[in-house]
């Protein structure tokens, strides 16, 4: 159960990404890209704060990555 709630939480977290990097289109890459190691920060830390172990929580959280991104894209190739 403390994987699925850890999912949860991270696809919560990774969808906030998706807010800021919209919000911040402007910005220049390098920006997006520190955004995105502060975000992939938060959600291990997230997940270690609930499972208590590293590498389950690096696999969670390459997992919840994988699942958002393959998710945000098939979103992106139906709109258009």
């Amino acid at each position: 159960m403390k994987i699925y709630v850890v999912i949860l939480l991270q696809l919560i977290l990774w969808s906030g990404y998706t807010l800021t990097s919209w919000l911040s289109k402007h910005d220049q890459p390098v920006f997006n890209i520190i955004m995105f190691f502060i975000f992939f920060y938060l959600a291990f830390q997230i997940g270690n704060s609930i499972t208590k172990s590293a590498r389950m929580t690096l696999f969670i959280t390459a997992f919840s990555l994988a699942l958002y991104g393959s998710f945000h894209m098939t979103m992106t190739l139906i709109s258009h």
